[in-house]
């Protein structure tokens, strides 16, 4: 459990903001320096992350990022996540995201949305507790890591021919701005309804780095990436 889960009441420290900013920035450290050598993964294997990934991107961002806004207090947190909100729906980021699959051949399939099933329902109902902290510094890690996880994901699809890369560019970019956006709306949000007593406020971090892992290394064809 971390230290500033158990001590609300130095939430809005800035020596507490600059270590969970380092935290989350070292588990998404973790989490890059864990993925395959894109030359070691065959076809099906650079296929089923691109598939797992769509899989569980297209019909739960904005949903995550809505269960993140809905439960916030601060007034100062909410121009961040509606500001996110409008972003991804205005430009049709899920569109965008089947564009990006669809060109690398990479279309889920059941198997696809199977093999991330039981991780991504766990997440789903840690978002659906309505935690305003736990959920918003768990969104900023994952615009944190998905920032990040473009170029990857990019090399994957471009390993099997395709050139479609608006998704890929667009979040390489924009996440950069989301992430910091969304440390602040977390630290507003800390400073006037902290976390309660004994309340792990990396929670839904785990849960969703195991959704990430999941997405990575799934088994393919009986071994696992």
């Amino acid at each position: 459990m971390s230290t500033v889960a158990v001590m609300p009441q130095h939430q809005a420290d800035p020596e507490v903001q600059s270590s969970l900013q380092q935290r989350v920035n070292d588990i998404i450290d973790s989490v890059m320096a864990s993925l395959p050598d894109l030359h070691q993964l065959t076809h099906e294997e650079r296929r089923g992350i691109i598939a797992r990934y769509a899989a569980v991107l297209e019909g739960n961002f904005i949903y995550w990022m809505t269960a993140a806004l809905l439960p916030v207090q601060s007034e100062d947190a909410r121009p961040h996540l509606l500001e996110n909100l409008h972003e991804e729906v205005r430009d049709a980021h899920p569109a965008m995201l089947r564009r990006f699959a669809l060109a690398a051949h990479a279309f889920p399939t059941d198997q696809d949305a199977l093999a991330v099933h039981e991780d991504m329902t766990r997440v789903r109902l840690f978002f659906g507790r309505l935690s305003a902290v736990q959920s918003l510094l768990t969104m900023a890690f994952f615009e944190g890591f998905i920032q990040r996880f473009m170029v990857y994901l990019a090399a994957l699809a471009a390993a099997g021919g395709s050139t479609e890369m608006e998704y890929t560019d667009v979040h390489g970019v924009c996440d950069i701005a989301h992430t910091d956006g969304l440390f602040r709306a977390l630290f507003s949000e800390m400073a006037v309804n902290p976390l309660g007593e004994g309340e792990d406020l990396f929670e839904g971090v785990a849960l969703l780095r195991n959704l990430i892992e999941t997405i990575i290394f799934a088994r393919v064809n009986g071994r696992r990436v």
